[in-house]
């Protein structure tokens, strides 16, 4: 599926987008209220987070502190079967190496099939917030490509520990992380370029990548990663700015820069209406310089933005 999405057959620039799973406990009214309110610029997928377990302490009486493990945002394989069932929408949900087990892994990829999701968005994930850097959950894996691998075989009819399956099901495609400003763990971009196509060798159809806010950063990577051999289609994954605070997280948070020029009208904002005006111009520009230049599509990140991204989508579908 992914790519006949991206095959070229249509001149037209591609729309995507990424949601997160609703909060535990906090139900699906304001993710189903995105999904409406960006239906219409007739998106090619839906892609859908996955979220780790993490750490979280209770009080007890007498000063003791109980800490446990929740994941705060459960249901990625079952929002994407919501979304495809009641949108008809193409969805492809993540899965990742971080606080997964092999195990884990196999299990979501049988559920995925028994629905008839057939594209995956294969990722490490991030590390733990209690961790100072990224640890491999027992069971699980270090790396993207050991994930890739783990799929790879269970296309070709094996489970994770080598048995065959009786009955094989479709193959499933997947798409990849890219990073123009390289990995924040890469020691440069020419070695994040490189596991880049290592994806690609090993069977990824396109790539999506981190936010950025300076095309020319995006179209240098391009570029690189062209000249080292990357075929396929790589997604600008966009994030129109919404807060004051943002100016000192966004880049702390991404691993990517402001240009001065953004930078220098969020200075001068006193208030998060005025941000979220400045996002979208720039957003609106942004997107109209990457269409000048034949990029496929564009891929948003809807966290805080649903309504800005809304706004630059009428002014540029």
């Amino acid at each position: 599926m992914i790519e006949q999405l991206y095959s070229g057959a249509s001149d037209a620039t591609g729309f995507s987008f990424e949601v997160l799973p609703p909060l535990k406990g906090t139900g699906t009214g304001t993710l189903f209220q995105t999904i409406e309110t960006l239906a219409p610029f007739k998106p090619r997928h839906i892609n859908i987070t996955t979220h780790r377990a993490e750490y979280v302490y209770r009080e007890l009486e007498g000063g003791l502190v109980e800490r446990s493990r929740v994941r705060r945002r459960p249901g990625t394989i079952a929002i994407a079967a919501a979304i495809q069932q009641r949108w008809g929408i193409p969805v492809i949900p993540h899965l990742v190496c971080s606080g997964s087990t092999k195990e884990d892994i196999e299990y979501a990829l049988l559920d995925l099939q028994f629905l008839g999701i057939e594209d995956v968005f294969l990722l490490r994930g991030d590390k733990a917030k209690e961790e100072s850097m990224y640890q491999p959950t027992p069971g699980g894996y270090t790396h993207a490509l050991e994930l890739i691998e783990q799929v790879n075989r269970f296309n070709d009819g094996f489970f994770a520990d080598g048995t065959p399956m009786k009955v094989r099901g479709k193959r499933f495609e997947f798409g990849v992380a890219a990073y123009p400003e390289k990995h924040e763990e890469a020691p440069n971009l020419e070695s994040d370029i490189r596991v880049l196509l290592e994806k690609q060798q090993a069977g990824a159809s396109m790539a999506i990548t981190q936010l950025f806010y300076d095309n020319e950063k995006f179209y240098q990577f391009v570029a690189q990663a062209r000249a080292a051999g990357v075929t396929i289609p790589i997604i600008p994954g966009l994030k129109p700015l919404s807060k004051l605070s943002q100016l000192a997280t966004v880049p702390k948070t991404f691993r990517c820069d402001l240009p001065f020029a953004l930078s220098e009208e969020l200075r001068r904002c006193k208030s998060d209406d005025e941000v979220k005006q400045v996002g979208i111009e720039w957003g609106i520009a942004q997107c109209r310089d990457l269409i000048a230049h034949g990029i496929p599509s564009l891929h948003f990140y809807t966290l805080s933005a649903v309504d800005s991204i809304r706004q630059i989508a009428e002014a540029i579908y």
